[in-house]
């Protein structure tokens, strides 16, 4: 299932897992930067897949300490869940400029795989009902579609019940 990516086009979140040897498939898509529906849900739309399968990577911090928080696009992140998740006090997002520096990569198209810096990373727990996810590759149209457990075993995730469904 892992594909051969050449390395000059790669991102670090391909690059990572083909050297991991982590089972992924690669959707390359077309993107709206003018979407009023978010890279997400556009992104589900392009790709008529089911908005429940495709999940946004987001950061935010808790108690100062940056994290990941991956949720499907058709949803929101609930701070309090992520927080307690966490064992924090209190999470808010972080910024996107801020998030582009921390990550590596640009808005929109954030892999939690392959970041500049480890965070912990929190996937809904949504995900366990699902074959496969959705999530961003590391640049805008580009999507991975991976079993939740492998997401969670390359990145170095847990899950947590942190969107509003």
């Amino acid at each position: 299932m892992a594909r051969k990516v050449d390395n000059s086009a790669a991102t670090p979140a391909l690059i990572k897992l083909t050297a991991d040897q982590i089972p992924y498939e690669l959707d390359i898509h077309g993107f709206d930067t003018k979407s009023d529906k978010g890279f997400g849900l556009d992104a589900a739309e392009t790709m008529g897949v089911d908005p429940a399968r495709v999940f946004k990577t987001l950061m935010a911090e808790i108690d100062g300490e940056h994290v990941v928080a991956i949720v499907p696009v058709s949803t929101t992140l609930n701070l309090k869940a992520l927080a307690k998740a966490g064992g924090g006090k209190r999470a808010e997002m972080m910024d996107r400029s801020r998030a582009q520096v921390v990550t590596g990569y640009v808005p929109g198209g954030i892999s939690p795989i392959g970041q500049k810096h480890p965070h912990r990373v929190f996937l809904d727990e949504s995900a366990i009902l699902q074959e496969t996810i959705y999530i961003s590759a590391g640049r805008r149209g580009w999507s991975l579609i991976m079993a939740p457990d492998d997401v969670l075993r390359a990145a170095g995730g847990q899950y947590a019940d942190i969107a509003d469904h």
